[in-house]
């Protein structure tokens, strides 16, 4: 490295780098992790630092080189085609230089975007596998930010850390040493203006730091505003309540502060390289001022002063960036760190190495003896990924205590109760979003913990309250279920769900976007794609968790009617919050407190006169008596 602005801009913002992280203590194993990572790409990497250390030795070889021109010159040695000669070496150098330079650049885009590529896909496939526990606890711009920031982070220690010390200490090594056999007493008094410039730079630095900082969290605070305020619930939120001037004024407050960090950032910055700028010019002055002497006086030649003075500017430069190096290394290792700590925590709900497949002739559901709590946060998540995260006092709570029934095949068996009561809990435990901790769960007759998630997900198609759609075109969003289905058996789908005139209707058909969660969509309509997605996959059995509960009742008949049609011949497990919904189910299931207090038909329950008469009671009370009212 040399004395060009991008040797000052590399060591400022090396300044600019949270001293902290020097303090964090790292996990035993990290560097050799680390070192993991790296293995696939060291041929990469020899060619890598072979390059680098190649640079630095022609970085050297140059000033030495000028310095024999000048002495030629001088007419001190030589003859005028040694001048031409070296000349050409000169520029031959050049060109190795600048081969050398392509070189660098390519070897250190392939390991680095390696590095990116494996380390991205390591993780997006490990959260894919972590439960659904955690990612109700997790906050996802944290999670987004180890995806990206962190690994780019990471990504930087084999490229610009690394090249950065290598060439670094070559370069400072092999300038000094040849300075020193020229001139120890000029090299000497060069080296005293060095604190003049670092001592400032570190104040600076920890200025710069403080900016950088409170830079990053007014942007994570402005990102995450836009965030919640750019997508449709958020857009509906600010309108609905009339805040769009008051949310307009806080953000722009927010970018204001922004704006003057910048302008901030960039005085200091300037004043940074100013001041490298002034030290290597006075440290100049002074080699051409004592060399000059020196070589009037006969005890240097002038090619040894060209020499000095070029070799001074490449000091300078690898002295600044080496004094906060550890900064930079560490800054890398916790980047590393903070990726590993993703792929260390183990998915609660893993397949066993001789798991088998639920059968697919066999479409029961049996609950035996069930219970269930939900696994603490340390269990599922990292505090570092939450928004907040507070210590939980106490053990897990049971939210199902010894719940048992049995759906056999092709049967509707329906759940009913107050919010809360653990209905959505117990279907979860069906295509194992969670797993029991007491009791044992069997689909088709097998374990769900012995089960192949593969299998257990193909035979198990779900339809929730909420259900979601991806940004994207309905054909997308249906094949999402069903990859290989052809169109026939797409448009056969949304025939059965009652939605198919409607797309045909529509002027790009199935090619229609339907908006961010599916909200170019009526609630109905959203629904209705839903089911059509299920159908399309054709699973043996299907959950409905209260796929009516928030429509209309014009919405409400559609769907009713496209649920007949998913739910003909399969097994079902409905939760109902409208009993009108579920009063031909074959088997109905009170839940009270995580407990199932009532079982029977609709008849049965009606005259049982218990919890279920009483709901039943509750929500056609006020129905019946209107009607009697217009009779």
């Amino acid at each position: 490295m040399d004395g060009s602005p991008m040797t000052s801009m590399a060591a400022m913002r090396s300044f600019r780098r949270d001293p902290s992280v020097t303090s964090r203590h790292l996990p035993k194993g990290t560097v050799r992790r680390i070192l993991g990572i790296a293995r696939p790409y060291r041929r990469e990497l020899t060619f890598f630092l072979l390059l680098v250390i190649g640079s630095s030795v022609i970085g050297v070889i140059t000033p030495l080189l000028a310095g024999g021109i000048v002495n030629r010159i001088a007419g001190l040695e030589g003859t005028a085609g040694d001048i031409v000669r070296i000349a050409l070496l000169i520029a031959g150098l050049a060109v190795v230089d600048a081969g050398i330079s392509l070189g660098t650049r390519w070897f250190s885009a392939r390991i680095g975007e390696g590095v990116i590529y494996d380390l991205r896909s390591k993780v997006f496939a490990h959260v894919q596998r972590m439960p659904v526990a955690f990612f109700t606890r997790t906050q996802t711009g944290a999670l987004v930010s180890r995806l990206n920031n962190d690994v780019v982070g990471a990504q930087q220690a084999f490229t610009s850390t690394l090249s950065g010390v290598v060439s670094n200490v070559i370069g400072l090594v092999l300038t000094a040493g040849v300075m020193l056999t020229l001139s120890w007493q000029i090299t000497l008094l060069s080296l005293v203006l060095v604190p003049l410039f670092v001592l400032p730079a570190r104040r600076i630095g920890r200025r710069l730091q403080e900016i950088t900082r409170e830079s990053y969290e007014l942007n994570a605070s402005m990102n995450a505003t836009m965030t919640e305020r750019f997508n449709v619930a958020g857009a509906l939120l600010v309108k609905l309540f009339g805040r769009p001037a008051v949310e307009a004024e806080a953000f722009s407050g927010r970018a204001a502060r922004v704006r003057d960090i910048g302008v901030l950032s960039a005085m200091y910055g300037r004043t940074f390289f100013t001041a490298l700028t002034l030290v290597a010019a006075l440290a100049t002055a002074l080699v051409y001022g004592l060399g000059g002497y020196l070589a009037f006086t006969g005890s240097l030649s002038p090619g040894d002063v060209v020499a000095l003075a070029l070799l001074l500017s490449r000091l300078y430069g690898p002295l600044t960036a080496l004094a906060n190096v550890r900064v930079d290394v560490m800054s890398a290792m916790v980047s590393f760190d903070r990726v590993f700590e993703v792929l260390d925590l183990p998915p609660m709900i893993r397949e066993i190495p001789d798991a088998v497949a639920v059968p697919v002739d066999e479409r029961s559901i049996e609950f035996d003896s069930v219970s269930f709590s939900y696994p603490a946060a340390s269990d599922v998540s990292l505090p570092s990924l939450e928004e907040v995260s507070l210590p939980e006092h106490g053990g897990p709570i049971d939210v199902l205590h010894d719940v048992t029934f049995r759906v056999a095949p092709g049967q509707m068996v329906a759940l009913v109760g107050h919010s809360g009561a653990g209905k959505s809990t117990i279907a979860n435990l069906v295509p194992r979003l969670y797993d029991a901790t007491g009791g044992t769960v069997r689909v088709g007759g097998v374990d769900v913990r012995e089960a192949t998630l593969a299998s257990l997900r193909e035979a198990i198609g779900v339809v929730s309250q909420d259900a979601h759609l991806f940004h994207d075109t309905m054909r997308a969003n249906l094949l999402y279920a069903r990859p290989d289905a052809t169109d026939e058996q797409v448009w056969e789908a949304l025939a059965g769900a009652r939605i198919a005139e409607l797309v045909r209707s529509l002027p790009e058909g199935l090619d229609t976007v339907v908006g961010d969660r599916g909200y170019r969509l009526s609630g109905g309509e959203k629904q209705r794609l839903a089911i059509a997605r299920v159908l399309l996959k054709a699973p043996g059995i299907v959950i409905l968790d209260e796929a009516t509960a928030h429509l209309d009742s014009e919405s409400e008949a559609a769907v009713q009617h496209a649920l007949d049609t998913a739910l003909a011949g399969r097994t079902s497990l409905v939760i109902a919050h409208r009993l009108s919904t579920i009063r031909s189910a074959d088997q109905i299931l009170v839940v009270d407190d995580g407990r199932i207090v009532e079982s029977g038909t609709h008849e049965e329950l009606l005259a049982g006169e218990g919890r279920y008469a009483d709901l039943y009671r509750t929500q056609f009370a006020d129905g019946d008596r209107s009607r009697a009212a217009v009779g």
